[in-house]
């Protein structure tokens, strides 16, 4: 288990992807944002769904998924709807 895996939200399998794509840390993936970084583990693992952009942006904030505010999971689904 690396650094991600010990971030809210990041399980092993993730942090495997984000690994993959070359995000190592927290500050990497702070950096790239969740958006960017969903893109990244999409190109590699085409099953990517809306929970694990979800995933990604509770570990940048640094809480569990499910206490994204209503603004912040609605602008997520939005972005996740334009690549369906």
């Amino acid at each position: 288990m690396g650094e991600l895996a010990s971030l809210l939200n990041i399980g092993p399998v993730v942090e495997e992807q984000l690994n993959a794509v070359g995000i190592t840390t927290y500050e990497q993936l702070k950096k790239v944002g969740s958006r960017q970084a969903w893109l990244y583990i999409k190109a590699i693992d085409p099953s990517a769904c809306i929970h694990r952009l979800y995933a990604l942006e509770g570990a940048i904030q640094g809480i569990k998924k499910s206490q994204l505010s209503v603004d912040k999971k609605t602008e997520l689904k939005e972005f996740y709807n334009s690549f369906k």
